[in-house]
């Protein structure tokens, strides 16, 4: 249980970092970006599923779909800043 949480983490960072680095936004910080990248883990597996996509699990395919979906979530939340 321990261990899954820290793994829940670690990719969470890597993806926070990964796609504020993509995106072109400044660092959000160690926290923001851990829970950017676990948030984004949640919207990129959706997503993947609404297209009939699915990770195998393991590092890559985790780390690739979590910062698909934190790179979403940064553009959907400057797209409602400019409303």
């Amino acid at each position: 249980m321990l261990f899954a949480l820290l793994w829940w983490v670690i990719i969470g960072l890597i993806a926070g970092w990964a796609a504020g680095r993509i995106m072109g936004a400044g660092g959000y910080g160690t926290g923001m970006e851990i829970v950017l990248g676990m948030t984004g883990a949640v919207v990129g597996g959706f997503l993947l599923r609404l297209l009939g996509l699915y990770s195998g699990g393991g590092l890559i395919p985790s780390l690739v779909t979590a910062i698909l979906g934190a790179v979403v979530l940064i553009w959907v939340s400057r797209k409602l800043k400019k409303v």
